[in-house]
């Protein structure tokens, strides 16, 4: 299922530019342009350590479904600098800096592409959107988040005591200093890093072919700071009345085998939500669900399709 993509190449059709925060930071974005008899607009946002380039191909077949499609760095990741000590660890000050962020290209992308529109992120990303949506910083026609990052699988413990942890560690040295060890090789990923991420071998070798092709896209463990902010980020969610509030429709595929994002806490957020639909996967799938084998990615994106057909065909009898 889905348009065939060289998933190595930058489509000729695709441009690739820089977009200025509210402060000026510039940050990388990727622009498919509107095909004949458009349908509307996605903006899609990585997760963390995340690039766009490994999305390639999910982005080509919604083009090829009819929508103009946008991706996004996240300043600080991928293309788009490091605001950490080092150009391998990846730091932030707040979570609420990439809110902003993403309010402010939200605003301009917004009044540039036609809708209706919609807004998709996996893993911090999707955890990032959501929080945006729910603050009121962005106001999409739907949202489709992959393994949004709601809680984590690691520590065992109540959030408010991993946080609290979190904190100390954080207090005891430079915020900006690696939280986990990431390789033996600088640089280099671990061994089992692939079975943390998708079942397909090729489709993992495209990551580590962009890492070589683009050596600024390399990144490894999160910050203390950015781990103390993530537990902050996602309590901050599962304040009583806020996801309950949100009216925009929201598909989230994920899968209870994630060894990364706790499947639990995003269960507990889809009933949160008033019109949510969630697609769950099992054994079959890893942490990066539409970068999984065919028979995965084919029914995420079935979902992800028939989750946008209702979207279009609800502005298109409005």
């Amino acid at each position: 299922m889905g348009q065939a993509c060289d998933r190595r190449a930058i489509p000729e059709i695709a441009r690739e530019s820089r977009w200025l925060t509210g402060d000026g930071h510039a940050v990388r974005r990727i622009d498919w342009p509107a095909p004949e008899g458009v349908r509307g607009s996605i903006l899609f946002l990585p997760g963390r350590g995340d690039f766009y380039e490994k999305y390639l191909e999910t982005l080509s077949h919604w083009h090829a479904q009819g929508w103009q499609v946008t991706a996004s760095d996240w300043r600080g990741q991928a293309g788009s600098g490091r605001l950490g000590r080092d150009a391998v660890t990846g730091h932030i000050d707040d979570f609420a800096t990439w809110v902003e962020d993403l309010g402010t290209l939200w605003k301009h992308w917004k009044a540039e592409t036609p809708g209706p529109h919609v807004l998709a992120g996996h893993s911090m990303g999707g955890h990032l959107v959501l929080r945006a949506l729910a603050e009121q910083q962005v106001d999409p026609d739907g949202l489709l988040l992959s393994a949004p990052m709601l809680g984590f699988t690691a520590g065992g413990l109540p959030d408010g005591l991993m946080h609290q942890a979190a904190k100390v560690m954080k207090a005891l040295g430079d915020p900006r200093r690696p939280a986990w060890k990431w390789s033996e090789k600088p640089g280099q990923p671990p061994e089992d890093r692939a079975h943390l991420l998708t079942h397909d071998a090729e489709r993992y070798a495209d990551e580590l072919f962009w890492r070589q092709a683009r050596p600024e896209l390399v990144m490894g463990p999160g910050s203390w700071g950015w781990v103390e902010r993530a537990y902050a980020s996602m309590r901050l969610l599962a304040t009583p009345g806020l996801l309950e509030a949100i009216q925009t429709p929201v598909l989230i595929l994920a899968t209870d085998n994630d060894a990364l994002v706790g499947f639990k806490a995003i269960a507990r957020a889809a009933e949160r939500l008033r019109d949510c639909e969630l697609v769950h996967f099992g054994l079959e799938a890893h942490h990066e669900i539409l970068r999984e084998a065919d028979h995965v990615r084919d029914r995420a994106l079935k979902a992800c399709d028939t989750f946008l057909n209702r979207i279009a065909g609800a502005m298109e009898a409005a």
